[in-house]
């Protein structure tokens, strides 16, 4: 199970998905990807996965889903 810090870091990095250039949300989100990844939780990387791919194709309500399903998901890690 990630760490208190480690899920306050994804959901910091997902919260800040409102602001920047597209690169920038994309790249913070493949790096919530890659820390679902190392913490063993696959079907959340897979999805971040997918928001990130709704991000670059231009699906901003896939985006929108996408992300509030992660940071919802995520914060439930803490249980």
């Amino acid at each position: 199970m990630p760490t208190a810090e480690r899920i306050d870091w994804m959901l910091a990095m997902l919260n800040a998905a409102d602001v920047g250039s597209l690169d920038s949300i994309s790249a913070r989100i493949r790096q919530v990807q890659e820390a679902l990844a190392e913490q063993g939780e696959a079907d959340l990387a897979e999805a971040a996965g997918d928001t990130a791919r709704a991000l670059v194709r231009g699906d901003v309500v896939e985006f929108r889903r996408g992300r509030a399903f992660l940071q919802s998901k995520i914060g439930h890690l803490r249980d």
